[in-house]
């Protein structure tokens, strides 16, 4: 592999992403070049301060139109700014590497297993780890095997809120498994949590060979509509949004750390779970940087410089100390005249 620089560029920097999030956590920690590409033309990221420069990527050939990209402008690493980047990128990773070009992510293994929900859950458990009931949904008649209430998700892709469903009944769950079922989407149901015994969103950063540089939780608080994907009188089903309390709680991050050294992990883990029982439960587990790591960062946990570091000089050391408190957070709009929309 080629000598690293400190060049970086975010693959996906739309609006309210996990790659405009990216650029804000490099931004706080200096000493990066920093740059993004996006498929649309009206990506957000694109009028964002900070990016040195900006491209759009063609769809049609995304893989080596961000490799000619890395190599017109030298760049040494690509951060995934969101899930599907993610996907097209993992599959590409030997080519990269190849080019001298590293791409920030877990490694291969853990992001196809945790891609795959039901052979996800089913590892946690074989590992002794306390995961909700779950039920693997291949027809509408295994819905009756199941207790209510559930929460409905895809069983493929590691987005936490998408597609997510709270039945409190069999025909609820029914009429929703069948409306993903006709979308193509294959299912699981797990057993609901209820929120009032606290939700946690958890940042695990390992490094290759599994050392672990930080763990971080975040408590989540309900009092906006930005953080609540749907609330019914069944509960709370909580949107991609966090923010919330972070502070220490020691509980959560060792249990945390637990399943992350359990599934071999060697980067950016985010786990979302609630207690049961006095025990930090997991229910999904998303084996990449999430969107709440730029509140992460604020606190002094800046898992993007911490991994850069890494790979760029060895250092091993992860935070001294956190800043506790509430984290919130909420939208910021850019106005951009018709003439200087992005055109290549």
């Amino acid at each position: 592999m080629a000598k690293q620089n400190n060049r970086v560029l975010v693959v996906g920097i739309g609006g309210a992403s996990l790659g405009t999030e990216l650029l804000k956590c490099l931004r706080l920690t200096g000493g990066y070049r920093t740059y993004g590409c996006d498929i649309s033309e009206l990506a957000y990221g694109h009028y964002a301060k900070g990016f040195e420069k900006t491209f759009i990527i063609d769809a049609s050939d995304y893989v080596n139109s961000v490799c000619f990209l890395c190599k017109k402008e030298n760049i040494s690493f690509i951060i995934p700014g969101g899930e599907e980047p993610m996907v097209i990128l993992n599959e590409a990773r030997s080519k990269f590497l190849d080019e001298g070009i590293f791409l920030i992510s877990n490694s291969s293994d853990v992001f196809e297993t945790f891609s795959d929900k039901k052979r996800a859950f089913r590892k946690l458990e074989t590992i002794g780890i306390k995961v909700p009931l779950t039920w693997y949904l291949e027809k509408l008649s295994d819905l009756e095997a199941v207790s209510y209430p559930i929460v409905i998700k895809p069983a493929q892709g590691s987005g936490g809120s998408n597609f997510v469903f709270l039945a409190s009944n069999y025909i609820e769950a029914k009429m929703y498994v069948n409306y993903m079922f006709e979308n193509n989407r294959t299912a699981i149901a797990q057993e609901y949590l209820p929120e009032h015994e606290e939700e946690y969103t958890v940042g695990v950063l390992s490094v290759p060979g599994g050392k672990i540089l930080s763990s971080i939780a975040l408590r989540r608080i309900f009092n906006a509509k930005l953080t609540i994907s749907s609330r019914t009188k069944t509960g709370i089903i909580s949107s991609g949004n966090s923010q919330g309390l972070i502070d220490d709680f020691p509980e959560v991050c060792e249990q945390s750390e637990i399943i992350a050294r359990a599934v071999g992990s060697e980067g950016p883990l985010n786990i979302q779970g609630r207690i049961k029982d006095g025990v930090f439960v997991p229910f999904e587990i998303n084996p990449r940087f999430s969107a709440s790591i730029y509140l992460r960062a604020l606190a002094g946990v800046n898992e993007v410089d911490m991994f850069l570091k890494y790979i760029l000089t060895g250092e091993l050391s992860g935070p001294s100390k956190i800043k506790k408190g509430y984290y919130l957070r909420g939208f910021s709009e850019v106005f951009i005249e018709k003439e200087r929309v992005k055109k290549w």
